[in-house]
């Protein structure tokens, strides 16, 4: 289970991280201005983004997916995400962290999505049944 997870999330944010470029799909930004601007605003018109936000979004979709491969690899992806969305999550509720000192949007909505997002993949980090996963 823990492998698919990666996978899945991981092509779920190589998506989401591609269709922050695509400009049509950006409402105008609501929040806080930020010091890069390029590609600011609400990805379907609901969680903030900019190119920096695009650019993470890619990374950890990669990261993903290259982790999918084996068992240790995704939970040691499940459990790094787990870390860094309740990290962001939190960081989306303080002024001032809540932009990362106005490099990259982490309020509204998103600070939902990363909270939702850490506790799922702290189920599949440290939760989940492993023992009926299967080498591939």
């Amino acid at each position: 289970m823990v492998k698919t997870f990666a996978l899945v999330v991981g092509v779920v944010y190589l998506l989401v991280g591609l269709m922050g470029f695509i400009p049509g799909l950006l409402s105008p930004p609501a929040g806080p201005d930020l010091a890069v601007d390029t590609l600011h605003g609400r990805l379907l018109g609901i969680f903030p983004v900019n190119i920096i936000h695009n650019v993470v979004h890619l990374a950890i979709g990669a990261w993903g997916i290259a982790s999918y491969r084996t068992l240790g690899s995704a939970v040691g992806f499940a459990r790094g995400l787990t870390v860094l969305y309740a990290l962001l999550a939190v960081m989306g509720l303080i002024p001032g962290l809540n932009t990362m000192f106005g490099l990259v949007p982490l309020h509204g909505n998103d600070v939902w999505l990363h909270a939702v997002t850490a506790a799922v993949a702290a189920y599949f980090g440290w939760g989940s049944d492993r023992s009926a996963t299967t080498a591939r």
